[in-house]
Order: structure tokens, then sequence, then C-alpha cells
């Protein structure tokens, strides 16, 4: 039986069933680590940021390369937008066409390496993956001793 919180355990927490393994180890809190919920909150606040840097860069993008083919060559851009007897698909659907067979192409050309180098290296498991590339692939150094300076980059030689 678990004792209720704030009884038995002076943290507050409740222990593990023992003979139970499907009952692991105890949560932590919120309230008890907050430098845990603030990385948490930094990464989340990071991936959102990336995320739309990422997207306005993509839309800007796009509208550039959209307005520079309708400077260069406004007729035949005009023409593209709506299907013709001379050009029979828009240009909206060949895009669109091109993106998902390029998808398609990426997304099996990763796995087929994938699987290739899964197959070459003989593992069965992420765990002996993990282990095989650990072992053929030098550590990287986890002391910031070796860490590079921008400033040491960019200096002009």
């Amino acid at each position: 039986m678990l004792p209720a919180a704030g009884t038995g355990d002076p943290e507050g927490a409740a222990a593990p069933a023992e003979g139970n393994p499907g009952l692991g180890a105890p949560v932590a809190r919120a309230g008890r680590h907050p430098a845990a919920a603030q990385d948490k909150f930094f990464f989340i606040k990071g991936g959102i940021f990336l995320g739309t840097v990422a997207t306005a860069g993509m839309i800007a993008g796009f509208g550039t390369t959209l307005a520079m083919a309708k400077k260069k060559n406004p007729s035949w851009f005009d023409k593209g937008i709506t299907a013709t007897a001379a050009l029979p698909e828009n240009g909206s659907s060949l895009a669109l066409r091109a993106l998902g067979w390029g998808s398609l192409y990426a997304w099996c050309g990763v796995g087929l390496i994938s699987f290739a180098i899964w197959k070459a290296l003989g593992v069965h498991s992420m765990k002996e993956f993990h282990n095989k590339m650990q072992s053929i692939f030098p550590a990287i150094p986890k002391s910031a001793e070796h860490s590079v300076e921008w400033e040491d980059l960019l200096k002009s030689k």
C-alpha cells in the first residue's frame, strides 16, 4: 500500500510498489527542481523561436523567388498561373507534384541508406548500434578546454 502524500516519506513522494514492476520511480514534482523546469521552459522557447525564424525565412525566400520570376518574365509567369492549351498543367500543381515526388525519394533514400548501414554493421538493436558507433568514431571531449572561440575563427590573418 502506498503512503499518502506528506506522510511517511519526508519529501512527500510516494514510494514505488516493490512487487509491481509497472510502477517506476516517483516523478519529480515541479516545485522540487526549479532549474530543471527552467531548462525545459528554455528548451521549448528556443524550439519555438527556431521554428518561427525558419518559417519566416522560408516564406521570405519563396516570396522573393516569386517576385523575381514575375519581374523577369511577366508573360510566362501569368501563363504558369492558369492551365492553357499550350501549358496543360499550371505551375502550382506542377510544383506540388515535384515536391511530393522529391519528398518520397528523399525519405526512401534516407531509409535505404540507414537500412544498409544497419545491416552492414550487423546490429540488432539501437543499443548495439549506439555501442558500435561509439567504438568506430572518436569520443567528443566534454571539457571546454579545447573549445573554439569565434574570435579566433574570424580573425583576419
